[in-house]
């Protein structure tokens, strides 16, 4: 008899070009040996060089989407990308809460839940309306067992800068005041915030307890590293599905994003996406 593996359930946006959004969930996923299903939030129209439409899936039929996966298959982790609008947020707090995904939820104290707070494509297209920010704040920062911000979306959500160590555990305090019980400083895109060389890419977990982890590795100088930030979250929300500490899937996640980036390809005429290697 075949043992059925753990589920995990991206809540996200799609990439038509296929190298970030619910395609690079997915891949992440089953190479980390979960179960992927989907939430689609927005459908891009999308390539290596950047984003030229969003449509928006109505917030009921996203809300559908989560309670029926959950009501038949049952979730052991899930994940946040692209959310598009407040009113999709709402929708998707209020689906999570019914069916006992995040903390704090109707029933009991919820399965994992990273946020991802999308707000912006590598490229610099917007995939989040400003009123949704607030809404990550209020809303989805409290129920989360885990944030994965970039350096960008932490200077959106905290109004910090982060340019160093220093900055990046006051970006992490700010974002602990506003209900963040976990909170993962991601120091890829250092190097090009400071224009100073940084020989290593240092991601810092801060707990709300006043715990601390670093986890480190070499900087590669890689050009191609479109859907890199989707693909750490997700190998990170694999980790949780399959029943790991938050600590240990974090580190699940830094080792398989730096072999995804070691391992990334050109694609088309701007980034190419990473690659997703079976741990």
């Amino acid at each position: 008899m075949t043992t059925s593996p753990p589920v995990a359930l991206t809540i996200a946006g799609t990439d038509s070009g296929g190298g970030a959004g619910v395609t690079a969930d997915i891949r992440a996923f089953a190479a980390c040996g979960v179960h992927g299903s989907v939430a689609v939030t927005a459908v891009t129209v999308q390539n290596s060089l950047g984003v030229s439409g969003v449509h928006e899936v109505p917030p009921d039929v996203v809300a559908a989407q989560i309670r029926t996966v959950a009501g038949d298959m049952g979730v052991d982790a899930a994940k946040t990308g692209m959310l598009a609008s407040r009113e999709i947020i709402d929708a998707v707090v209020g689906a999570c809460d019914a069916v006992g995904i995040g903390r704090g939820s109707a029933v009991g104290e919820g399965v994992p839940f990273v946020v991802d707070p999308v707000a912006a494509s590598m490229s610099g297209s917007p995939l989040l309306a400003e009123d949704a920010l607030d809404a990550i704040r209020t809303e989805l920062l409290p129920r989360a067992t885990l944030i994965t911000p970039n350096l960008d979306e932490i200077a959106l959500l905290a109004e910090v800068k982060v340019v160093d160590e220093a900055s990046a555990h006051e970006a992490a305090a700010a974002l602990h005041a506003l209900g963040a019980a976990a909170v993962l400083v991601k120091g890829g895109h250092l190097e090009a915030t400071t224009g100073r060389p940084q020989p290593e890419c240092v991601d810092l977990l801060s707990l709300a307890s006043g715990e601390v982890h670093e986890f480190r590795s070499p900087r590669l100088d890689r050009p191609h590293t479109h859907g890199g930030g989707d693909t750490l979250a997700s190998a990170i929300t694999a980790g949780l599905a399959r029943g790991m500490s938050l600590v240990d899937a974090v580190a699940l996640g830094k080792e398989f994003i730096t072999r995804a980036v070691e391992h990334s390809y050109p694609l088309g005429a701007g980034h190419g996406p990473v690659r997703a290697m079976p741990m």
